[in-house]
């Protein structure tokens, strides 16, 4: 489904099953914030893609939980290039954030916006496995707004 001259390419893969469970675990985050509005949820949420997005997998709740979801279910490992899941994990970075500060600014409706656009995202990934972050990145690649590494 990926053109990889078009996702950015770092050479080093991930387990996309590992991936789309992540993704999962995220979409239940965002709901559990639509219901509750808390900002302990969008705090977890903004912490767990700060740690992901900046490569540091090992300490992120939703990859522990993950890795293990992934063992006791025994899913294959199905190997993915890295760049384009950590350019979508800085996404979600930029949307948590804007959850976590319109939910501690007590911005109910912005936030809720915020997290259903979290919930379609994360619901894309893990449900169908498709990552809007490579997508992204390709059309600000052809708009020569970044260039690649």
């Amino acid at each position: 489904m990926n053109n990889s001259a078009d996702c950015p390419v770092d050479f080093v893969t991930v387990n996309e099953n590992k991936v789309r469970v992540v993704a999962f675990f995220v979409l239940i985050a965002a709901i559990v914030y639509l219901i509750t509005t808390s900002w302990i949820v969008a705090a977890v949420l903004s912490v767990d893609f700060l740690l992901r997005a900046f490569n540091f997998n090992t300490y992120s709740p939703f990859g522990i939980i993950s890795s293990e979801t992934v063992k006791l279910f025994k899913l294959q490992n199905k190997p993915v290039d890295r760049a384009p899941k950590r350019f979508a994990a800085f996404m979600g970075l930029i949307f948590s954030i804007a959850l976590l500060i319109t939910s501690l600014s007590q911005l109910t409706q912005t936030s809720e916006i915020i997290a259903i656009v979290l919930i379609v995202f994360a619901a894309l990934e893990s449900l169908v496995g498709f990552c809007a972050g490579c997508y992204v990145y390709s059309f600000l690649k052809r708009l020569n707004i970044i260039k690649a590494d």
